[in-house]
């Protein structure tokens, strides 16, 4: 096969990126090993350990556990599972802010359990009037997000805290996203700042790993228990992912990317990252485009459809936010380069609709 795969110069709205070099090694030599077998393949689960304390240093844990997921999505449909199982009465319901990731309704579908969609505030972040209102003693899970996928916003994660424990329920957090940027701001987010059960972190959209790398995390091993099914013909005795069996690569990308670059790299990375942000977002301002302020490395701009259109002609890799705006994301692969490349077409763009078009009288 000679198909190339896609170049990322022109991708501007993924919340993947290039894995570092690092971990693009690591994740070929460990291809063919198998985690979800760690009786055979032993280097490799001891390398999920190892990628699971890591995990556990960026997210306030002192005593992680959890595991390599496929991604975020199975991170937060299994956070419902462990969820549902531990609800006392018949009708777990679990309260999750607009903002939520779908994979959010993947799961209660999966799980049959009610979700309840609560609105955010102005800021795009969750509301505490609407949770606490929705949540009730049926409520088994209250989600926060911390880098929402369209804003790039934090929900008030402490707070959230507060209700889940109200009303007796697990408090889950998706940073999925925005887990390897926020050590390095002032945001209340993560197991050392709130009660936080269950956590999504991937580490292959911020963190530089290579697809697949996800990760759950959670306060106690005793969470997993409620996960875990006999695996007779293993030499093992039970497992608790989702998936069964799981290709090394994501675990040993991952733990790579990490060694080389927790925390100075990534704290250099997110400055350039927010840097590029807030570049692109006064550079849209200046032209009259109504944005939403990035607080992440993320940014929102009223752009209208058809210059869009004509953006993604021109191969730009973009998409839009539920609402209607343009969204971009500086991951470590956006440099200002490409932002001033793809700036210099929409202004090429704008002057060309601005032109009249000549009358045939």
């Amino acid at each position: 096969m000679q198909i190339e795969p896609q170049a990322f110069d022109r991708v501007l709205s993924s919340m993947c990126t290039e894995p570092h070099p690092v971990a693009r090694e690591a994740a070929e030599r460990f291809l063919a090993t198998n985690p979800g077998d760690p009786g055979t393949y032993p280097t490799v689960a001891t390398l999920e350990d190892e990628a699971i304390e890591r995990l556990g240093e960026i997210v306030g844990l002192d005593d992680p556990a959890g595991y390599v997921a496929s991604g975020g999505t199975e991170a937060n449909v299994q956070a419902v599972r462990i969820a549902r199982e531990r609800a006392t009465g018949p009708d777990p319901n679990v309260v999750v802010p607009e903002s939520g990731h779908f994979s959010f309704q993947k799961a209660a579908e999966l799980l049959d359990v009610e979700l309840r969609i609560v609105p955010t505030n102005d800021h795009h972040r969750a509301s505490l009037e609407a949770v606490r209102a929705a949540a009730d003693d049926e409520t088994a899970l209250i989600v926060g997000v911390a880098g929402s996928t369209e804003y790039g916003r934090v929900d008030p994660i402490p707070e959230l805290g507060v209700i889940a424990r109200e009303v007796d329920a697990m408090l889950h957090v998706d940073a999925a996203w925005g887990g390897f940027v926020l050590p390095f701001t002032d945001y209340e987010w993560h197991f050392g700042h709130a009660p936080v059960d269950t956590m999504a972190i991937d580490p292959h959209k911020m963190g530089q790993a290579a697809i697949p790398s996800g990760g759950l995390v959670v306060r106690s091993s005793e969470l997993l228990d409620e996960l875990a099914v006999d695996t007779p013909y293993l030499e093992s005795t039970s497992q608790a992912t989702l998936t069964g069996t799981r290709s090394g690569a994501g675990v040993a990308s991952a733990v790579a990317a990490m060694e080389e670059l927790w925390p100075a790299g990534y704290r250099s990375q997110y400055v350039r990252s927010q840097n590029n942000a807030e570049w692109l977002a006064d550079a849209l301002e200046k032209r009259g485009y109504e944005v939403v302020e990035p607080t992440l490395p993320l940014v929102a701009a009223d752009v209208p459809q058809s210059t869009f259109e004509a953006l993604r002609a021109k191969g730009w890799r973009i998409s839009r936010t539920a609402a209607g705006e343009l969204r971009i994301v500086c991951m470590p692969h956006v440099t200002r380069a490409m932002l001033a490349s793809f700036v210099g077409d929409l202004d090429r763009l704008e002057v060309r609709a601005s032109v009249p078009v000549a009358s045939d009288d």
